[in-house]
């Protein structure tokens, strides 16, 4: 057992991981605000969770927009990001559950009827449960949160590095 939490603590370092993290971090915040802010959107939410028979209807039409929005938060700064997934997964298994039991496609206004978008965001957060963290650069200093512009220079350099320059154009 010390060696299957040994190995689920390590981390494998992987801008892969930090791309798929930002984007699950804007998909979550983005269906979070839109459930709080688009009526059309929080009518067929409320539609949702009342046709799958979820309980504490009022409790979930606010708790689980805010869930969405403080996961996706966590993921764009990268900061607790195992925990995020664990979040993440079990709001998409609800998710997939109530996609599987509602046949009304009025309810789904901006998506497909058939679970496809949980069940891709479960496979997403399953690997960045599994490698955790963002390759850094070994010259930076290590602050624990990686944003979308030390990801896309991470990118740039490498990019160079594979052509033989660097950033500034020089070889």
């Amino acid at each position: 057992m010390n060696d299957i939490l040994t190995k689920l603590r390590k981390t494998r370092a992987s801008n892969s991981a930090a791309a798929i993290r930002i984007l699950l971090g804007l998909l979550f915040l983005s269906t979070g605000v839109m459930k709080f802010v688009v009526p059309n959107l929080r009518a067929a939410f409320s539609g949702q969770l009342t046709a799958a028979g979820i309980p504490f209807h009022s409790l979930n039409m606010w708790l689980v927009p805010a869930a969405e929005i403080g996961v996706g938060v966590l993921f764009i700064l990268g900061f607790l990001s195992r925990l995020a997934s664990l979040s993440a997964i079990l709001m998409m298994m609800v998710a997939t559950y109530v996609h599987i039991v509602v046949d009304d496609p009025t309810l789904f206004p901006l998506q497909p009827l058939q679970p496809v978008i949980p069940i891709v965001a479960i496979a997403l957060c399953l690997y960045i449960l599994w490698i955790g963290r963002w390759k850094r650069n070994s010259n930076r200093r290590r602050t624990g949160m990686i944003t979308a512009a030390d990801l896309m220079e991470s990118l740039l350099k490498s990019q160079d590095e594979s052509y033989g320059t660097t950033l500034s154009g020089r070889s």
